[in-house]
């Protein structure tokens, strides 16, 4: 999958987490979302709004959603990201391996 964009090439050939965000890339794309780095991150959009983002952090990363706490998530797999958190909800990983066994969610 190559990209035109040096922002998000930059951040694709970051050591850590690469094969990790490099498989929800793929996920995301085949959504037909639009893709652009904004606070950092890999964000991805559809009519110009945001949806979701790809959080590369220390000891996980996670795919987040920008109104995840308007998802039905009956497997419970969202979380907050944090205590304050009003719409975003993550699903957080700690090894690549754990998306493919979630995809199919």
């Amino acid at each position: 999958m190559k990209t035109t964009n040096p922002k998000v090439e930059a951040l694709l050939n970051k050591a850590e987490w690469q094969e990790a965000r490099k498989k929800l890339r793929a996920m995301l794309l085949e959504c037909e979302l639009s893709e652009d780095v904004k606070w950092g991150k890999l964000c991805y959009s559809f009519q110009d709004s945001n949806v979701a983002a790809i959080f590369a952090m220390k000891a996980y990363f996670a795919l987040g959603f920008f109104k995840g706490s308007l998802l039905k998530d009956p497997e419970g797999i969202l979380v907050a990201p944090g205590e304050n958190s009003q719409a975003m909800r993550q699903v957080r990983f700690t090894q690549a391996q754990e998306i493919d066994s979630l995809e199919p969610i």
